[in-house]
């Protein structure tokens, strides 16, 4: 999950070496070409599961139509609100809709550990991102100010289609669904929604070579290699878990904006990037109890107590 959320922290400061290739190309192709690779290397394994998966319709396609919204919205997001503002809300605010949606739907308790790890990533995003809109206000003025308020409501968008699709793959790989096979036919059904946005904007992506390049990239290892990744993960901690998990990408991608982008990160944003270091600490962290039962982990949003058991696939059969 860390792996993954270290190559999606690049996107954003990737994204800024195709300027002339609009924010809605990026996320088709991105996500688009990415979600059909995947389907297209896990093929042999949907073929395997099709009937585990027309089983589950309602999930499959939810699942693909938040696939396609979410990039639509957080690389919009960035594109207004900067690469840190626009990371941090659409990751940041994630684990707290994943958690809802958990509570709500499958009666999963959260426990304190999970609560204290999720507040400090929590206030952390949100110091990260007032800095930045302060100084994008501060800079630019009411139109400056207008457009990271947009950008702001697009990552809300964004976090909550991030966290439909994450557990929707993890409802899917939690009955019987191998994470190969429930990835695949989740984002490429996803990719293939996002085809006509490809079509209608990806013009500017061939018109250059480093154009191409920054495509060739964000489709082949934040998208593609990334969401394997996550799927991997997926198979063994809770979807909430794993969002919460991936609050390091906003601090990789507010890192890398200032560092390769050129963009300035006040105080208040650093100390919010050590918050959010604190939160994963604590999250990752295992416990005693962890250490003396690891035949069964300790599920940081379920509790131990009534953690269900649930039999998933060997690594190498997903």
């Amino acid at each position: 999950m860390l792996a993954a959320s270290v190559l999606w922290g690049t996107t954003g400061t990737a994204a800024t070496f195709a300027p002339d290739v609009g924010p809605l190309a990026i996320a088709a192709v991105a996500m688009g070409l990415g979600g059909l690779l995947q389907a297209l290397v896990a093929a042999p394994q949907i073929a395997h599961h099709v009937p585990r998966l027309r089983a589950q319709p309602g999930t499959v396609l939810l699942g693909a139509f938040a696939v396609a919204v979410y990039p639509l919205a957080f690389y919009s997001s960035m594109h207004l609100a900067g690469v840190a503002v626009g990371t941090v809300v659409s990751i940041g605010t994630a684990p707290l809709v994943s958690a809802l949606i958990e509570r709500v739907v499958d009666r999963r308790r959260l426990t304190r550990r999970w609560t204290w790890a999720a507040a400090l990533g929590l206030l952390g995003t949100i110091l990260l991102c007032v800095a930045e809109a302060a100084h994008a206000s501060g800079g630019g003025g009411r139109a400056s100010a207008a457009a990271t308020l947009l950008g702001i409501g697009l990552g809300l968008v964004a976090a909550t289609t991030y966290a439909l699709y994450s557990w929707a793959a993890h409802r899917l790989i939690t009955r019987r669904v191998p994470s190969r096979a429930a990835m695949g036919a989740v984002f490429g059904l996803g990719g293939l929604l996002l085809l006509p946005v490809l079509l209608a904007t990806g013009a500017p992506l061939v018109g250059s070579w480093s154009n191409a390049a920054v495509g060739t990239y964000m489709a082949l290892v934040p998208m593609f290699a990334g969401y394997v990744l996550f799927g991997w993960g997926l198979a063994r901690v809770p979807a909430s878990t794993a969002t919460t998990l991936s609050l390091l990408e906003p601090a990789v991608a507010a890192v890398l904006a200032v560092l390769v982008v050129g963009e300035r990160l006040p105080a208040a944003g650093w100390t919010g990037i050590a918050l959010v270091v604190a939160c994963l600490a604590v999250l990752t962290a295992p416990t005693t109890s962890a250490r003396c039962r690891l035949q069964r982990p300790l599920d940081p949003v379920a509790g131990d107590a009534d953690a269900p058991r649930v039999e998933l696939a060997r690594p190498e059969a997903t």
